[in-house]
């Protein structure tokens, strides 16, 4: 969002805002421990503090931000534990999108899915990799939002993707706490899922998408047990 764009109603200015705040969360623009500056936000967006405030209160809700009385807003971490408990429900939950209010994907959606499947095998290696591939993520995290009309359980599924995806990501770039994740196999792997979840949906058989899905949201969080055991000391 630009701040010159006067055009957009202010509920709709301050949903592109959470949308921008929280994929700058998770794609590691503003990493775990981070202050945010509210005056800087204002500035960029061109917002008062106000309705700034009510868009970072809501990232609070989610998990995000923590507000700290006189001190200011900052990125959260995620406890190993709470990972685990986060990852736990996104398994439970994976399965209910083909359940509750499915909705067969209309062909503007299914062309969706067909480049993100498309992005995915033909995904380039070099330094902005793992970026685009996070972002490759979260758009096919947001293309899966539309395949369910209930909106609580896509609202809540968004925002435990939101929690992990920053973990997941910090795995494939970081290696200070612990050995990175191969970031090729995760593409491939990746690749794999998004084809077969397409295959599923031009059927459609959502049942079958949704199975895919939660079978590869086990799978990843196998892997970073995985690593998690590999980085602790014996």
């Amino acid at each position: 969002m630009a701040p010159a764009e006067p055009h957009l109603t202010a509920r709709l200015r301050s949903a592109r805002l959470e949308q921008i705040l929280r994929e700058r969360i998770c794609l590691l623009d503003y990493p775990p421990g981070v202050k945010l500056s509210e005056e800087a936000l204002a500035g960029e967006f061109g917002m008062s503090r106000t309705p700034l405030r009510r868009v970072l209160a809501r990232l609070e809700a989610t998990g995000l931000l923590q507000s700290v009385h006189g001190v200011g807003t900052f990125v959260t971490d995620v406890a190993d534990a709470e990972l685990d408990r986060i990852y736990a429900l996104r398994i439970e939950l994976a399965i209910l999108a083909a359940r509750l209010e499915p909705r067969p994907p209309a062909p503007p959606l299914l062309a969706r899915f067909r480049e993100i499947a498309t992005r995915a095998r033909d995904l380039p290696a070099g330094p902005e990799t793992p970026r685009a591939f996070a972002r490759l993520i979260l758009d096919f995290s947001a293309a899966q939002s539309e395949l369910s009309g209930n909106q609580p359980l896509m609202e809540m599924t968004g925002h435990l993707h939101g929690q992990t995806a920053r973990i997941w990501l910090h795995a494939l770039t970081q290696p200070e706490d612990g050995p990175r994740l191969d970031l090729a196999e995760e593409i491939a792997i990746f690749a794999r899922e998004a084809e077969d979840v397409r295959d599923a949906l031009e059927i459609p058989d959502l049942e079958a998408a949704a199975a895919i899905h939660r079978a590869h949201v086990s799978m990843s969080f196998r892997r970073l047990q995985e690593r998690r055991a590999q980085g602790r000391p014996d």
